[in-house]
């Protein structure tokens, strides 16, 4: 088996597995593509596609070799990409969750800029999970995330901590620092970022661990959005501290505090695990770790 196998098996996988489609799309004959499949099948006597009626369908052995394929794939892109830009400027591809991204990122970028400052960098500020997802499919190099990894082909690193906190309207009937019982958590409404964010897993899992359920009244990506609903005593959000300084300060939102509530966290780097780091990369990482932001 070639690498030129792999390449046309992924090829009918991404074509709904149609040959016709993936033979379109390489340029080669049906029958080319239909032989490179046989081969594979041969080789390893298993079967990648049931063939039914005139669809194919992938097998559990085929889904194996396709987690392997794009495995081997994604690495020998990142060895193609890493070779052929040896003596160039170099591209850096970064993906950020949303607090991270808009408190933090602009930072690292800028000071990472200063000393390199010819480096093609491309900033990605999506949901926690969509960058593993783009991790995954070798899209990015790195992801700053607010959450530990869920698939097993990551691995993260903490590089700095942080801690939501509760805030409430300086019109809310509560005073700045009170403490909340459970109970009086439970009655308020909720401003909540999005399902799949860091932020929002972090308090589903404090709430859950403190067997507290509560259904949001807001839910949205944007953490701005989710201070300003607060000002207008629409609700209590759960936000980065670092975040609320600012309205803080003018005295808009007030701090609330639910014991039994662990909302401090960590902020991680994730790469996969098969990822080589250029030194572009490690320069940035280690540029993120020593800031004191």
């Amino acid at each position: 088996m070639t690498i030129r196998h792999i390449e046309i098996f992924l090829a009918v996988c991404s074509a709904d597995n149609n040959i016709t489609k993936a033979s379109h799309k390489l340029c080669i004959s049906q029958p080319s593509v239909s032989v490179a499949i046989q081969e594979i099948e041969k080789d390893y006597g298993i079967l990648l596609f049931d063939r039914i009626g005139k669809r194919l369908f992938l097998t559990e052995a085929g889904q194996k070799f396709k987690d392997y394929a794009l495995r081997i794939s994604s690495i020998i892109d990142d060895m193609d990409k890493q070779l052929r830009n040896w003596d160039s400027f170099g591209i850096l591809r970064i993906g950020s969750s949303i607090t991270i991204g808009s408190q933090f990122m602009p930072y690292f970028v800028k000071e990472f800029s200063s000393l390199h400052p010819y480096v093609d960098i491309r900033v990605s500020v999506e949901p926690s999970n969509l960058l593993e997802e783009r991790l995954l499919r070798n899209e990015i190099d790195l992801a700053f995330v607010e959450t530990p990894i869920h698939a097993s082909s990551l691995v993260a690193v903490p590089f700095s901590d942080d801690e939501l906190t509760i805030i409430c309207s300086k019109d809310a009937p509560f005073k700045n620092n009170q403490v909340l019982s459970l109970e009086e958590f439970k009655q308020q409404k909720f401003l909540l970022r999005e399902p799949g964010s860091g932020t929002r897993e972090v308090f589903d899992q404090a709430c859950k661990f403190a067997k507290v359920a509560v259904t949001p009244t807001w839910e949205s990506t944007s953490n701005t959005a989710l201070i300003n609903a607060t000002i207008k005593n629409l609700g209590i959000a759960i936000i980065s501290k670092r975040l609320i300084h600012e309205a803080l300060s003018r005295g808009d939102i007030k701090q609330l505090i639910v014991k039994e509530l662990q909302l401090k966290r960590s902020f991680f780097i994730i790469q996969h695990k098969d990822k080589v780091l250029a030194t572009l990369q490690k320069n940035f990482i280690e540029i993120c770790k020593s800031s004191h932001l």
